[in-house]
């Protein structure tokens, strides 16, 4: 018998990690699992133009990510999931491996491209990195494809 006690799941609001947290979200009620949702704020590098308009900084951007994980986190919770949401700072795939280690994940579930898919291939730069290293299993959910939940 398969025992899923975490989850890990990345979300960066981009419609694939949307979909990966309602898989995450299934499984989780199916197999009486934990989710670990998480956002990633990129570090942001310092504007030399003084001019430019305002662009906001790290702390900004965390603290609206918060404000749009609270629907989520209340969904899930009135759904009866054990769900455990967090933003932090740093490199997208160094944060998700560390915190597959630290919170003991059984599972990862993410999506296969992120906001910023319009150069990537075949899977996103950060999914791919995160696939090639990973020490858990990995599903990787596309924003479009063949719909299993009902």
């Amino acid at each position: 018998m398969i025992t899923i006690k975490s989850i890990l799941c990345p979300l960066d609001f981009s419609n694939a990690s949307k979909n990966a947290f309602r898989y995450a979200c299934e499984f989780a009620k199916s197999m009486g699992s934990k989710i670990y949702l998480l956002h990633i704020v990129e570090p942001r590098p310092m504007a030399a133009d003084m001019t430019l308009t305002y662009i906001p900084v790290e702390e900004d951007l965390e603290k609206a990510a918060r404000e749009d994980l609270e629907p989520l986190v209340a969904d899930a919770k009135q759904q009866g999931v054990d769900i455990q949401a967090d933003v932090m700072i740093g490199i997208p795939a160094e944060v998700i491996l560390q915190q597959i280690v630290d919170f003991d994940v059984s599972l990862l579930i993410m999506g296969s491209h992120g906001k910023t898919g319009l150069s990537r291939l075949l899977m996103g730069s950060v999914a791919e990195g995160v696939v090639r290293k990973a020490g858990v299993p990995v599903l990787i959910v596309k924003a479009e494809e063949k719909e299993f939940i009902s």
